[in-house]
């Protein structure tokens, strides 16, 4: 039995934001064409599409400022882009749980100023996605190895280092954060 899984709109938004970034600058006749074929090919996107499809979901990421054309008439993935690619590479990411717990806390500890509070919450909206606990203002815990996530973060957000990822054998009074993540 073959199962398949439906395409949605945000995937194919997705696919065109990545090739955008990949390609750095790519030019609007070349997207539609490339996108399809490659992710057809690696089983991404089924193999037939309607045309009008692709040319919409770009159409609407220029219209809602994810991508710019330039003079040229090539396009750029543009700041809106970029975080609405983030958002779709974290709420795709699952960390793996192992069945049983090692007892060890993974910490992440941010120092990011004022002046980049966007970032900041940009930060704190992906680590609640991901089930992260927030000990203190800058201060959240995950009882799981969340290393390889945390490395995304950084390069996709570009504070390597405003973060800290730490890995600590106990935290004081931590029977709520036992009970919080359902842990014996």
């Amino acid at each position: 039995m073959k199962v398949t899984r439906k395409t949605t709109k945000g995937d194919i938004s997705r696919a065109i934001l990545s090739t955008v970034q990949v390609a750095g600058i790519l030019s609007v006749g070349l997207v539609a064409p490339n996108v399809l074929g490659a992710l057809s090919k690696l089983g991404i996107l089924p193999s037939k599409f309607p045309n009008g499809i692709i040319n919409r979901a770009r159409n609407n990421l220029v219209k809602n400022g994810c991508l710019k054309r330039d003079s040229k008439g090539f396009l750029q993935l543009t700041e809106k882009g970029h975080k609405k690619l983030i958002k779709y590479i974290c709420e795709g990411y699952e960390l793996t749980i192992p069945r049983i717990w090692n007892k060890k806390w993974h910490v992440i500890i941010f120092d990011i100023s004022e002046g980049k509070r966007g970032l900041r919450d940009r930060l704190r909206y992906f680590l609640v996605t991901m089930g992260f606990l927030r000990l203190q203002a800058s201060v959240w815990v995950f009882p799981y190895d969340c290393s390889e996530f945390i490395s995304l973060l950084k390069a996709d957000l570009k504070i390597g280092r405003d973060v800290l990822y730490m890995v600590v054998d106990s935290i004081e009074c931590d029977d709520n954060l036992k009970r919080s993540f359902g842990l014996k």
